[in-house]
Order: C-alpha cells, then sequence, then structure tokens
C-alpha cells in the first residue's frame, strides 16, 4: 500500500435519457444538491464527491439479475433503516425487482433509469 493515494474518486458517471431526472431522483435519496442540470448532463454533489448522469439517446437499462452478461458496478448505499428507506426511495420513484439475493440484510432496487442499486442496514460499531 503506498503512503499516499494515487488518486481520489471524485466523480461517478451513469448513463441514462434523462439527467435531471436523475440528478433529482438521487440527490434526495443522498440528501446532496444539484449542482447542474440541462437535458443533456446534470451532476449532484456532497461537497467532496460528485455523480454525474449523462444523456444517452438509445441507452438501455441493465437487466436484474443480468444472466445474459458480465456483473456490472452498482451503488451501494447504506441507511439506519432499511424498510423506511426502500418506501422512501420507491416514494421517489425507484422500482424493487422480484429477484432479492440479500435475504434481510440488504435490498435491491432499481432507479428511474434501472440502474440496479442497494440499500443495506448500517452495522453497529463493534
Amino acid at each position: 500500500m503506498p503512503d499516499a493515494p494515487i488518486a481520489i474518486l471524485s466523480m461517478v458517471n451513469l448513463d441514462c435519457q434523462d439527467p435531471p431526472k436523475m440528478a433529482t431522483f438521487y440527490a434526495a435519496i443522498l440528501g446532496w444538491n444539484v449542482t447542474y442540470s440541462e437535458e443533456e448532463y446534470s451532476m449532484i454533489t456532497d461537497g467532496a464527491t460528485s455523480i454525474g448522469f449523462g444523456r444517452v439517446d438509445d441507452f438501455t437499462s441493465p437487466d436484474w439479475p443480468d444472466t445474459s452478461s458480465t456483473k456490472r458496478y452498482h451503488l451501494d448505499l447504506q441507511v439506519d433503516d432499511l424498510a423506511r428507506a426502500e418506501s422512501a426511495c420507491r416514494d421517489l420513484g425507484a422500482d424493487i425487482p422480484e429477484f432479492q439475493p440479500g435475504g434481510e440484510r440488504w435490498r435491491v432496487l432499481t432507479d428511474p433509469a434501472g440502474h440496479p442499486f442497494c440499500l443495506s442496514a448500517k452495522q453497529p460499531a463493534t
């Protein structure tokens, strides 16, 4: 392990068809600010890290589970109350796929563009 990091994560970008809708969705979930929003590109930040949403006209959402290709990346989000967070995300436009491999430990949801993301309960400090 190097003494100092080689890089820091400054941003993740997600493809979608509706960047403003995606920015509004994730800003509400994470409590971040929408710092830029237009039809082609939108961005949210917590002041240290950002998520960008870029318009792709022929975007197709990934399947969940996607058995036809290799696994893709997804966001893992920790929450205080799994049931409450799941409900709040659904109210904001998330869907809950039928396939749920995490049992009571975590939930897979899909955002308005169909990207899977996971909610997991924070573990108590030991």
